[in-house]
C-alpha cells in the first residue's frame, strides 16, 4: 500500500468517505427541511407508529445531560471531534478488504460529525424521527443518529467475525 503515491482512498477503509459525506448531506438537508418547516414540537403523523416531530436535544443519547446547563454542549462536541479523528486514522490505515469494519467507522464518524455540526451552528442536535407504540415513546433520534447506531452494531458483529476471513482477503488467498 502507497499512500505517498495518492492511493489512500483506494487501498483503505478511506474509500468510504464518499459514504460518509452522502450521509451528512442527506443529514444536514434533512434538518434544515425540519427546521423551515415545523415550529418546535409540531409532529405530522406518517404511520400509526411512525411521526416526523421536531425536537431539540441539547445532551446526548436519548437527552443525557440535556439540562446540564450548557457546558455539555462543549464537551459533547470535543468528544465528536476527538472520536471523529480517531475513528478517520483508524480507517485510514484498514486495507480495503475489511469491509464491515470501513463501514461501520464510516458511518460512525458521518453520524459524529452530523451531530456536530448541530451543535457548532444551534447549540442543540437537530431532532425528528419519532417512533412509538400507543403510550410507548423511543427518544426522538434523526439520521446521524440512525448511522450511529448501526455503525456501532457493525462493529460489535465485526469484533465477533472470524479474523482468518480478513487475513485471507487481504493476503489474497482464496478460501
Amino acid at each position: 500500500m502507497s499512500l505517498v503515491k495518492g492511493r489512500l482512498f483506494q487501498d483503505t477503509g478511506w474509500h468510504w468517505w464518499w459514504l460518509v459525506l452522502l450521509l451528512l448531506v442527506a443529514d444536514q438537508l434533512s434538518k434544515v427541511w425540519v427546521i423551515q418547516n415545523f415550529s418546535l414540537g409540531e409532529s405530522v403523523s406518517l404511520l400509526p407508529v411512525f411521526n416526523f416531530t421536531y425536537a431539540r436535544n441539547y445532551g446526548a443519547a436519548f437527552s443525557f445531560l440535556g439540562d446540564a446547563g450548557g457546558w455539555q454542549r462543549w464537551l459533547f462536541t470535543l468528544i465528536a471531534v476527538v472520536v471523529s479523528i480517531v475513528l478517520a486514522v483508524w480507517l485510514s490505515r484498514l486495507p480495503k478488504a475489511q469491509v464491515k469494519l470501513s463501514l461501520a467507522l464510516s458511518l460512525i464518524i458521518s453520524g459524529a460529525i452530523g451531530n456536530l455540526i448541530d451543535r457548532s451552528l444551534y447549540g442543540y442536535v437537530v431532532d425528528f424521527l419519532h417512533v412509538f407504540y400507543q403510550n410507548w415513546h423511543y427518544p426522538i433520534f434523526n439520521i446521524a443518529d440512525c448511522a450511529i447506531s448501526i455503525g456501532a452494531v457493525l462493529l460489535i458483529w465485526d469484533s465477533f467475525t472470524n479474523d482468518t476471513e480478513t487475513q485471507k482477503a487481504t493476503s489474497g488467498d482464496k478460501p
